[in-house]
């Protein structure tokens, strides 16, 4: 669970991250379980394993000092969009929990062979050794993701594992074998330093660990604020130094009070983040009641504290946003779909169920935004994630905002959406530009292709695909 947190500020939190951890873990577990067999029989003892399981504390001890600068470069890598520089950094990463995991795998097998004493209850001590490793790693689980990662970070978290290891390997140890705990301990005094730094010409104003994810809040050169979220590719959050538009994707939402008719409506943001939307929609839409459904409350705390979160017609919930969405009996005019880890959209918030929840909860001339990020002109999980709309709405137009967004547009009326270039461009002076922008690319969707369902949903995947072939298109950098 700490080595899916290390590598998450810097290469995501996807599916194929934790399949690379929980794949890697499991392999090395086994390896560990093939050596430390031979090596049980080889030497029996107890000061034996003693020095393994201290060998894994020190290799587990070592892990938050080294894998900063180590993370660092391959995230660098995959800016500058370098395949074989970031598939060789990320080998090198998850090569770095290759001693700990490998060292703790060798335990199990050593333990059985140390507490038999008679074939007549080697079942019965291998089946207590089992269970009292399968206990442990359940506390493993919870405790580091429930108790000490949001409390102490991700790197204490891991010292406080490596002491703990430490201290189950002095009684079989000689006297000095005391020194290694005690390093631990005064260890755990030294400070570990932030997790990312800033990028050049940033400041960093704030940078913690929640229960979901690493969250960072940097000023940029021109004054502007940014959220960062787990590798920081994308930006999830911007507050304008002038206080006005921020010149991207979420201008695009302010248009949907004109094509829903309800300039005092009720708008839903599912992905609320640090509360752009709800800051653009001070300014421009006074009178409009904005749910804002964000699951993670650190993001919600430093959205309030750097990010100008303090609109009166806001109100955040915590929880996920189809649940909410499910559990919800208000009505609202308009719903924007903005959670995602980028470059990932959750499944469950591009199914055919939940186009169809959302529905039900809009109003007869409501509207559905969806933001969908990825690659220039790579645009099939866009269509799919379109197609999957329109078999739920009777009309859905998608259009590129800019080179990287994509906005899908769901409408609960046809005529509301053959309608919809007229009144984009009737829009205040001060909407032209999102408006105009918008209105340029929006194209009708058709029902065709297999729409996204709760039981299969291959965002993921269809987002891999896009990102290889941007890269071997000759990309800038690639």
């Amino acid at each position: 669970m700490a080595g899916a947190r290390l590598l998450a500020p810097f290469f995501g939190a996807s599916n194929l991250v934790w399949a690379n951890v929980i794949g890697l873990t499991l392999i090395y577990l086994a390896l560990g379980a093939w050596l430390g067999g031979r090596l049980a029989d080889r030497y029996p003892t107890e000061r034996a394993l003693a020095f393994v399981v201290l060998a894994a504390a020190g290799a587990l001890a070592v892990l938050p000092f080294v894998t900063r600068p180590l993370f660092g470069f391959a995230a660098d890598a995959f800016d500058n969009l370098s395949t074989g520089a970031f598939v060789g950094s990320f080998l090198a990463t998850m090569l770095t929990f290759l001693g700990p995991l490998t060292a703790l795998g060798a335990v199990t097998p050593w333990a059985v062979r140390l507490s038999m004493t008679d074939l007549a209850d080697a079942g019965r001590t291998a089946g207590r050794l089992s269970a009292l490793s399968t206990l442990g790693a359940i506390g493993g689980t919870f405790l580091p993701v429930l108790v000490l990662i949001p409390t102490i970070g991700t790197r204490r978290t891991l010292l406080v594992a490596a002491l703990v290891l430490a201290l189950t390997a002095v009684p079989a140890l000689p006297r000095r074998g005391l020194a290694a705990p005690a390093v631990l301990a005064i260890g755990l005094l030294v400070p570990v330093g932030g997790v990312k730094a800033a990028r050049d010409g940033d400041r960093l104003l704030f940078e913690g660990e929640s229960p979901y994810q690493y969250v960072q809040v940097v000023e940029r050169a021109n004054g502007d604020r940014v959220l960062h979220l787990n590798e920081g590719w994308a930006v999830h959050s911007l507050l304008p130094a002038d206080g006005g538009t921020t010149d991207g994707y979420w201008d695009a939402f302010l248009t949907l009070p004109v094509l829903s008719g309800a300039p005092a409506g009720r708008l839903a943001v599912i992905g609320n983040a640090g509360g752009t939307v709800a800051n653009l929609y001070a300014r421009s839409w006074p009178q409009q009641r904005i749910d804002g459904v964000e699951i993670d409350p650190t993001v919600s705390s430093v959205g309030r504290r750097y990010l100008g979160m303090t609109n009166p017609r806001l109100t955040v919930h915590t929880a996920d946003g189809r649940h909410w969405m499910r559990s919800s009996r208000a009505t609202f005019d308009a719903v924007i779909v903005d959670a995602y880890r980028q470059p990932y959209i959750p499944f469950h918030l591009v199914t055919r169920e939940f186009f169809a929840q959302t529905r039900a909860r809009l109003t007869s001339s409501g509207v559905v935004a969806i933001n969908v990020g990825t690659p220039p002109d790579e645009l099939e999980v866009v269509d799919r994630i379109a197609g999957t709309m329109r078999a739920v709405f009777p009309a859905v137009q998608v259009g590129r905002y800019d080179r990287f967004n994509s906005i899908v547009i769901g409408f609960a009326d046809a005529a509301a959406a053959r309608d919809a270039g007229r009144r984009l461009a009737s829009v205040s002076p001060a909407l032209q530009e999102p408006a105009r922008r918008l209105a340029a690319g929006l194209r009708p969707v058709e029902a065709e292709g297999t729409p996204f369902t709760d039981d299969r949903a291959p965002v993921e995947t269809l987002t891999d695909q896009g990102l290889l072939a941007y890269l071997r298109s000759g990309a800038p950098g690639a």
